[in-house]
């Protein structure tokens, strides 16, 4: 079946009913992580909000169950999970584990963009540790209950900047000329070509989970907060004519993880200008994130200095 089959403008009514179904969301307190948990809320979904903060995570799913139909059940549930800190990303793995005998949507959303050079608690550079490493550990960590499904979807959220990326094997703790945007963009080119190495793998296992990924174009959300005033202030100017809201942002996340036709590897974003904004379709990866010896060599690198190793 065609990943592109479906409505011309998919939107979040487009988002078949989710009950019974377990979707962990990282990063879900605010801006395209709140918005998808909330979508899948409302389908019918069991949410758990995977978060830095529990305080905050509880005010969003709070905030959440507010918004939800008489005839859905629970508010969302909140686990602690600080992706810059493989512990705190095997505690929240384990307590998943124990709760969830199966998950079926593992959106793996949060992030941070161009920060000030700093080094998570193992030494990883802060956007490869956080946006990278610290998922990578967390899928294969939660990969026995996502096995456990029947049909379990594991969603990646990139970014349109993933094209101006680029990996130095040689320095991955980037201690040469560090810039805070470009390792924002490598690290959002390693979302890609990690998404593209499970899928491989998980093909060739023969199992049934598939690995796809999102990018929300140009939206607005908390992830500009690092910007100077100077740019906050143009994008303010700006925003409501070159921006679109976070839940147009998050559609295209929402369409690889519940649109019925989408397949494994597929890339999502938005369908108007330079995929900035509009409805969700199928987009084109760049060539780097293709590249099939760097797509095996970060996951070589990734279950070394995570110690997480898949089982395939």
């Amino acid at each position: 079946m065609s990943a592109t089959a479906g409505p011309e403008k998919w939107t979040a009514a487009d988002v078949p009913d989710q009950t019974g179904r377990v979707a962990v969301v990282t990063g879900a307190t605010s801006g395209i992580g709140l918005e998808t948990a909330r979508v899948l809320a409302e389908r019918g979904a069991k949410v758990v909000l995977a978060c830095r903060s529990a305080e905050k995570g509880r005010a969003a799913a709070a905030g959440i169950a507010a918004g939800l139909p008489t005839s859905v059940a629970a508010e969302p549930e909140v686990v602690e999970l600080d992706l810059g800190s493989l512990a705190s990303v095997r505690r929240a793995a384990e307590e998943l584990r124990e709760q969830h005998p199966q998950i079926d949507l593992l959106i793996n959303n949060a992030g941070v963009m161009d920060v000030p050079f700093g080094t998570t608690e193992d030494g990883f550079e802060l956007h490869l540790g956080i946006n990278h490493f610290g998922h990578f550990a967390l899928t294969g960590l939660l990969l026995p209950r996502l096995m456990a499904a029947p049909d379990a979807r594991i969603v990646t959220v990139s970014s349109l900047v993933h094209t101006r990326g680029r990996i130095d094997f040689d320095d991955l703790g980037y201690h040469r000329a560090y810039k805070p945007d470009a390792a924002y963009c490598r690290s959002k080119l390693a979302n890609l070509l990690f998404t593209f190495e499970l899928q491989r793998r998980l093909a060739a296992a023969g199992l049934p989970a598939v690995a796809l990924a999102a990018h929300p174009g140009f939206s607005r959300t908390e992830l500009f907060r690092h910007e100077s005033f100077v740019l906050k202030a143009a994008m303010l100017a700006v925003g409501p004519f070159m921006m679109q809201s976070a839940a147009m942002g998050a559609l295209p996340t929402l369409r690889a993880a519940a649109d019925p036709h989408a397949l494994g590897g597929t890339y999502y974003g938005p369908g108007g200008r330079k995929e900035q904004t509009g409805h969700p379709i199928v987009v084109e990866a760049s060539r780097a994130a293709h590249d099939d010896e760097a797509q095996r060599r970060l996951w070589a690198e990734s279950e070394k200095l995570t110690d997480v190793v898949f089982p395939f």
